[in-house]
């Protein structure tokens, strides 16, 4: 069973979901895809900030359908954690547990901060953007709300537990629902 799993991680940005997916991929031994990675990775090759392509995906949907493309493809394969802010909704349907991991926007702003090394000023304007943007994209293209976690198996606050921690609560799921 576990060479056909599949897990979706979703969240907000600097929620924490990137170092959990990669904690279980590493526990369970299975491949480990980071949507928003290839997102930023799109960005770079473009040569345009986050902020600038994010604004480019509002306008342009076929940037959201090739990463879309690429994590169904990947998830048809088995074997994966999958995570990106709309992983869980996206992989609907195929994904055996789906799981947000959130905090609040201060604890995330300060995470993103520290992560990117920029001052937080800069990277709260630079989030509530993206998150704005994200929002109306995903509620437009998918017609799905990115801050409704009623439909989950797991909603995981990231506040409350390490990673580690996460990653157990998750693996603890997986053995419940005979899945591991």
């Amino acid at each position: 069973m576990q060479d056909k799993l599949v897990i979706a991680v979703g969240g907000p940005p600097g929620s924490g979901k990137t170092t959990v997916a990669k904690l279980i991929s590493k526990r369970l031994n299975l491949r480990h895809i980071s949507i928003g990675a290839l997102f930023r990775k799109m960005a770079e090759e473009r040569g345009l900030s986050l902020i600038d392509f994010s604004i480019l995906a509002q306008r342009d949907p076929s940037i959201d359908l090739e990463l879309d493309s690429i994590a169904i493809k990947e998830a048809q394969k088995g074997g994966v954690v999958i995570d990106g802010h709309a992983a869980p909704w996206l992989l609907k349907g195929i994904a055996h547990l789906r799981v947000i991991v959130t905090a609040s926007k201060e604890v995330r702003i300060k995470r993103l901060a520290e992560r990117d090394g920029k001052p937080i000023d800069i990277v709260r304007e630079e989030t509530e953007l993206r998150e704005r943007i994200e929002r109306e994209r995903y509620l437009r293209i998918y017609g799905i709300d990115i801050y409704d976690f009623s439909n989950f198996d797991l909603v995981i606050n990231s506040e409350k537990f390490s990673p580690e921690a996460i990653a157990e609560i998750i693996v603890t799921a997986l053995k419940t629902l005979k899945l591991i």
